[in-house]
């Protein structure tokens, strides 16, 4: 009896399939792929180059047929120098010398502003013309040499005037010493009408103090604002008053 004994048959041994094989072998084509077909192009001054980045072993006939199609540089160089060749050419020699037209320029003074002020009437300082009634008489033409001095609160000398500074400042020069105050100088005097007052008498009002000039004229400082100046008696009622 003869007995024969058959060889059980076994497969090679390989490496587990699992779902990421599929996987790792489709992105590693791909990659072969597009390293295969990269192309990079360079256009500069109508000049076309082509590079295939394709190496030599990976291409294939199926690479072959979807490869970037050649160009022929020689003749887009060609055609490059023909346009350069036909371009009109200037040519200047060296000694030649340059020269602009350059505008004349007129400078023209910009207008000058004026600022006008106004001025408010009260303080306004408006003189009448002197009475023919100073010449001759003392009193008026010392009084007359102060016409334009400010007046000044509290004031007795020609740096500044109140009425009564002023009245006393004139008379004091003359020899008579007046009081310091309107009220005073009320009753430093005579009170006379109005009809025989002369030039040189005091013009006394509650509160002010002047010099008669004559007819209907007094010299007088005004008040704030104003200046020692020849005016017409403004005073409703007025006192006359004699010194003396």
């Amino acid at each position: 009896m003869t007995d024969s004994t058959t060889g059980a048959r076994h497969r090679a041994a390989r490496r587990p399939v699992t779902p990421l094989n599929d996987f790792a072998a489709a992105a590693t084509g791909s990659m072969a792929t597009v390293g295969r077909r990269t192309a990079v192009v360079a256009a500069s001054s109508g000049l076309v180059v082509s590079m295939l980045a394709s190496p030599a072993a990976a291409a294939t006939s199926s690479d072959a047929a979807a490869s970037v199609p050649s160009v022929d540089t020689a003749a887009l160089t060609g055609a490059a120098r023909a346009v350069l060749e036909t371009s009109p050419v200037v040519s200047v020699a060296d000694s030649t010398q340059w020269s602009f037209d350059v505008p004349e320029v007129t400078a023209v003074a910009a207008p000058v502003k004026r600022t006008v002020r106004t001025v408010s009437r009260s303080s306004v300082r408006v003189n009448a013309p002197i009475p023919q009634s100073v010449s001759g008489n003392a009193v008026l033409e010392i009084a007359a040499r102060y016409v334009g001095v400010p007046y000044r609160y509290g004031g007795t000398t020609p740096a500044g005037f109140d009425c009564s500074g002023f009245t006393s400042y004139v008379y004091a020069q003359l020899g008579i010493h007046l009081p310091r105050t309107d009220a005073g100088q009320h009753y430093a005097g005579t009170i006379i009408s109005r009809a025989d007052a002369l030039p040189g008498d005091l013009i006394w009002s509650p509160g002010h103090v002047a010099i008669y000039a004559g007819g209907n004229m007094e010299i007088d400082a005004p008040r704030t604002g104003m200046s020692v100046q020849f005016r017409s008696i403004w005073q409703s009622n007025p006192v006359f008053i004699r010194l003396g």
